[in-house]
């Protein structure tokens, strides 16, 4: 089983034998609580229902507890809560525009929005096989888009408020949400050619916006502030000795920067620029766990990634406040913060790519060029989750579910602008076609040659570096695909 299993047992037992003050103090498993104080609340409720299924499982000593009952509780429990997830999936189909001519229902964009949402197999795998509640938290996301697409923005506010105190992950994507709201709710007017209206500014609506995230945020944080407890809480949600990057590299910038720094240091060893005695083993051999120093580029600290991560978003919200363009401006840039946050964040997780590719389903219903996007960042991002289902029984269901959702959203997002250009050029679709090889490479010939047990780490490196390139890419092509649609509107607005 995950060790998500273990993770969210822990949890259970922590907040419901423990009282508030030793939540985020106790340490009997390695698996600490690390989600902000809502997330242990909704852990502390689920914990009462559990107790019911099987009362062993809420033992804090019992580590890597996996009776049947509380496998089947935490299977059941997330599928439980996915109703969120339906729910919000609905509300974002009407937001969508359906009027594109369509013969039948299955061509219509809200059925095409409606399938791709809630058959993605990267939530599929995520939540239902390795086990996590990433449905319920990303129903939250989607719930409060619509109400921001349906000019409902104190509700929009609100939950996403109360979404960061579930889970503070969805800070990548929070300059998308205040740029948005300030924007299109405190300010109330544009001129005629769209630009900002100074006159109208509200200060009643800000003061609405800011009493929103106060509330919840006094409500979350709290009982811990008076308990003076608010230090121990913030070092358990930002742990930066985690290192750079997850044990399996996501698939980002520093995925090739650690690839560059290990092909340097495997050249400086051939040609004798380097002492080997001086170079740790697992730099070669394994991947980055806790804090890693490289051999030849310079080491990457948190406050570099923090200053990348934001250089890198301030193009998106720029074109965000001068150049709105209603929903799709604020769907574009909440992209973009999410992509650009998984390019140069610290310590990313592989399962943050989720963040991006599900807001980016809206998009792709829309407009040719944002399908074709999508479809090379859903492909990329899919495939790099393979890593996380590792073993042998697992492998045919992976390539099973990512098939059949790869052929649908081929097949579909091509039928629905089948007037238009092709959706992906042939350089693109080499790259897509070179996954399968590199699959059959990672999991059938690498196992059989003598390489695996000198060098283990070699297929996670090849798939993250693999698919850190078609990352890079979509995201690139996005951000200038965004620019170029800005200036288009600029010009004929003049």
């Amino acid at each position: 089983y995950s060790t998500d299993f273990e993770v969210h047992r822990n949890w259970l037992a922590i907040t419901h034998n423990l009282p508030l003050s030793q939540w985020y103090y106790e340490a009997t498993s390695e698996w600490t609580l690390d989600y902000p104080p809502f997330f242990a609340w909704f852990e502390c409720a689920l914990s009462h229902v559990a107790k019911y299924f099987d009362p062993k499982m809420l033992v804090i000593e019992n580590l890597n507890y996996t009776s049947r009952a509380t496998i089947f509780f935490q299977r059941f429990s997330v599928i439980f809560t996915d109703i969120l997830f339906i729910y919000a999936v609905r509300e974002c189909c009407r937001c969508v525009n359906g009027k594109r001519a369509a013969k039948d229902i299955l061509e219509k964009p809200t059925f095409i929005l409606a399938v791709l949402l809630l058959w993605n197999f990267g939530l599929l795998i995520v939540d239902h096989i390795h086990f996590q509640y990433n449905g319920f938290l990303f129903g939250l996301m989607l719930l409060s888009v619509a109400r921001l697409c349906q000019k409902r923005y104190l509700e929009g506010a609100l939950l996403f408020a109360v979404l960061l105190h579930f889970k503070h992950i969805y800070m990548y994507v929070a300059p998308a949400y205040g740029i948005y709201l300030l924007r299109s709710y405190c300010f109330t007017a544009n001129n005629a050619d769209g630009s900002l209206k100074w006159r109208s500014f509200s200060l009643l609506h800000v003061t609405l916006l800011g009493l929103i995230v106060c509330l919840v945020s006094a409500l979350s944080l709290g009982p811990f502030i008076v308990l003076g407890q608010l230090p121990q809480v913030i070092s358990r949600l930002f742990p930066f000795k985690r290192g750079l990057c997850h044990a399996y590299w996501a698939p980002n910038f520093w995925a090739l920067y650690n690839a560059m720094d290990k092909a340097l240091t495997i050249f400086g060893l051939k040609c004798n620029f380097l002492d080997p005695t001086k170079i740790p083993k697992a730099s070669m051999t394994g991947g980055l766990v806790q804090e890693f120093q490289h051999t030849v580029l310079p080491s990457v600290t948190p406050l570099a990634t923090l200053i990348c991560t934001f250089i890198s978003i301030l193009p998106s919200v720029f074109c965000l406040w001068f150049k709105p363009q209603g929903p799709r401006g604020f769907l574009q840039c909440l992209v973009l913060c999410a992509l650009s946050s998984f390019m140069f964040g610290w310590h990313v997780h592989e399962k943050a790519i989720l963040l991006a590719i599900l807001p980016l389903s809206l998009l792709s219903v829309q407009k040719a060029k944002d399908a074709g996007i999508y479809l090379i960042l859903t492909t990329t991002g899919h495939f790099s989750l393979f890593p996380l289902l590792f073993t042998s029984p697992e492998l045919p269901i992976k390539i099973l579910l990512m098939l059949l959702f790869t052929v649908y959203s081929f097949s579909s997002l091509k039928s629905l602008f089948r007037r238009e250009r092709p959706l992906l050029n042939w350089l693109e679709t080499i790259y897509l076609v070179q996954l399968v090889p590199l699959e059959i490479f990672c999991e059938i010939v690498f196992p059989l040659t003598t390489w695996k047990l000198h060098f283990p780490f070699v297929p996670l490196l090849l798939t993250s570096v693999y698919c850190a390139l078609g990352v890079t890419y979509a995201w690139l092509k996005l951000y200038v695909s965004v620019l170029t649609e800005r200036i288009s509107v600029r010009q004929k607005a003049e």
